[in-house]
């Protein structure tokens, strides 16, 4: 077998990156070497300055190169051959023209470009994710899927779409990495690090991120389960009443019972309720305009929905990002001092 570098990776950190799908990723790595008996695998940190970068759990790491560095790599006998970008929270507020640059001549040079947990928001940015697959976290789909509508954004743990692999963060990193390690020495190397990981088993790329329904809501009535899923993927144009009973092959009657039994509320307030959760992710999550956000939760006015959304978290939407804005803001300024 021959024992030369199967792959030189970089990982781009984001300043808030999220410390898990990195260590991951990383660990994964690890591991795979130690269990071959040589670096098969080797890596290095990037940062856009070269300088060290802070998570979200306010860990602090130090880099081995900046993005002017690995630009010149490109044509040198360090060249890599993927780049991860590792990103976290708030990272609608990332963009660096020079780091997007960068990914596209990395991307162009036939280096295979990825992204973990939300590094997808970067990759976008930089035009990467036009007409392509792509995952990302559930909690900033709505935002991203929003921001970028040329995107083919998936709920799923992994995604790859020609040398382009975009993740959902997390633990779907260790599968990501699996993934590619499976590519280059097979299945048993793949069995022997999970071993060593105590992971049962390797998921597939299409795997929910969520949990089922079933066991999120603690709902056992099918037909209950496949209306609130039907309304979750008609969010932006809800579906009336009659529509839903239609489709459910049951009386409104029947629909108004089922809710109130399993739900404890009507199917209306149940439906509301959805838009309002996804208005609130959005709010947080992105920088959209708050009548942009109303109109992607199916809102027919912006004053209707920030009537809506006041009733049920006690705040206007203004007053939602104003209140995240402060504690961002103030969460900075005490990892500052």
């Amino acid at each position: 077998m021959s024992r030369q570098p199967k792959r030189n990776l970089v990982f781009f950190l984001v300043p808030d990156f999220t410390m898990l799908p990195f260590t991951a990723a990383v660990e994964t790595l690890r591991i795979a070497n130690r269990m071959l008996g040589y670096d098969a695998y080797t890596w290095r940190l990037c940062s856009a300055d070269g300088q060290k970068v802070q998570s979200s759990a306010g860990i602090a790491l130090e880099v081995n190169t900046s993005v002017a560095d690995e630009r010149k790599s490109l044509t040198g006998e360090n060249r890599p051959n993927m780049v991860l970008v590792c990103a976290g929270i708030d990272i609608d507020r990332y963009h660096n023209k020079t780091v997007n640059a960068w990914l596209r001549e990395t991307h162009h040079r036939n280096v295979s470009v990825g992204s973990l947990c939300t590094g997808a928001y970067v990759l976008a940015q930089a035009g990467l994710l036009n007409g392509k697959r792509c995952a990302i976290h559930w909690e900033n789909l709505p935002g991203f899927a929003e921001a970028f509508p040329q995107a083919e954004v998936y709920a799923d743990l992994y995604e790859v779409d020609g040398n382009l692999y975009t993740c959902a963060g997390g633990t779907a990193s260790l599968d990501m990495m699996l993934n590619l390690i499976g590519q280059d020495f097979g299945e048993n190397l793949v069995n022997r690090i999970c071993e060593q990981q105590l992971t049962d088993r390797v998921r597939n790329p299409h795997d929910r991120q969520r949990l089922p329904l079933r066991a999120r809501l603690g709902v056992q009535n099918a037909k209950v389960l496949s209306i609130i899923e039907l309304m979750e993927n008609n969010l932006s144009e809800p579906l009336s009443l009659i529509e839903i009973a239609d489709d459910a092959g049951l009386s409104r009657r029947q629909i108004e019972r089922l809710f109130r039994q399993e739900m404890g509320r009507s199917p209306a307030r149940y439906y509301l309720d959805i838009r309002l959760d996804r208005a609130r992710h959005l709010l947080i999550q992105s920088s959209m305009p708050v009548v942009e956000v109303a109109v992607a939760c199916g809102f027919v006015s912006a004053s209707h929905f920030s009537k809506c959304y006041r009733e049920v978290f006690n705040r206007s939407p203004q007053q939602e990002r104003a209140e995240r804005k402060l504690t961002i803001a103030t969460s900075r300024a005490g990892v500052a001092a």
